[in-house]
């Protein structure tokens, strides 16, 4: 199975941007973690601050990959381009993100990407990915 994780903006930033919300581990840690505990399954992995970029990478995998684990980040709560993308690919999207966002300002309380995903997973830390993944996996059986 082929799963395409794309993060957004400032995921590249996990492990040392506000550890207290996002904890200690950089994401470069956890996807070299993540792949060595499914090592039969092919997990790649995209990151920009770019929504044009973001939204390029949704088109380019999105009638090939098996699933796609997306953290849009800050573009959750606000990019109308990225939900429109999402809702033209054929491969289907579970949104992640690491800290619950419910549990946080106002503002991130609105969602405008979940509507057109499969899911969303919010709040487990980095293992949001593993369950996403694990949703993945468990249609394919």
């Amino acid at each position: 199975m082929r799963i395409v994780i794309i993060n957004g903006p400032n995921i590249n930033l996990i492990g040392v941007r506000e550890t207290a919300v996002y904890g200690q581990v950089s994401f470069d840690s956890f996807l070299a973690s993540l792949q060595a505990q499914f090592p039969q399954h092919s997990i790649d992995h995209y990151q920009s601050n770019v929504e044009g970029e973001l939204i390029n990478k949704l088109q380019e995998v999105g009638f090939s990959a098996d699933g796609i684990i997306l953290n849009a980040a800050a573009y959750s709560h606000t990019s109308i381009a990225l939900a429109d993308t999402i809702a033209a690919i054929a491969t289907p999207v579970v949104e992640v993100h690491i800290s619950n966002v419910h549990a946080r300002e106002e503002f991130r309380h609105k969602n405008t990407i979940g509507r057109v995903c499969a899911g969303t997973i919010s709040g487990f830390g980095l293992e949001s990915y593993t369950l996403a993944l694990v949703h993945f996996l468990s249609r394919a059986s």
